[in-house]
């Protein structure tokens, strides 16, 4: 079994967090009914941005995460460049994001925060 990996990062909200927390930083929660796809973004700089740029200004807090998913189950999803060439992610339909945390290895990781919870 080929068991390499790639890093995903994700911008995360205080309450997406929390729900991440919960599982002991070991899956992302369900998508709301409204929440289609799950976006996890390619670079570290893109979801610097976004949590940043929206998340605080949207809720005091901001924050990046970091975790390694199996490299063949991301292979079946194209990277989606939806801006500037910094700007690519993937997306994950949310009737997968179960199949999505089943082939995270290790923990979901803080790696960078703003503003405050």
């Amino acid at each position: 079994m080929d068991d390499s990996t790639i890093t995903l990062y994700r911008p995360t909200g205080p309450l997406e967090l929390a729900l991440v927390e919960r599982s002991g930083f070991k899956a992302w929660p369900p998508r709301l009914p409204d929440q289609p796809i799950f976006y996890p973004v390619t670079n570290e700089a893109y979801a610097v941005q976004i949590a940043r740029d929206w998340n605080v200004p949207a809720s005091g807090y901001g924050c990046v995460t970091r975790f390694q998913v199996r490299s063949a189950f991301m292979a079946q999803f194209e990277v989606q460049q939806v801006g500037g060439g910094l700007h690519t992610e993937w997306w994950v339909p949310a009737e997968r994001l179960e199949e999505l945390n089943a082939n995270i290895v290790g923990t979901i990781e803080v790696i960078r925060e703003f503003g405050s919870r």
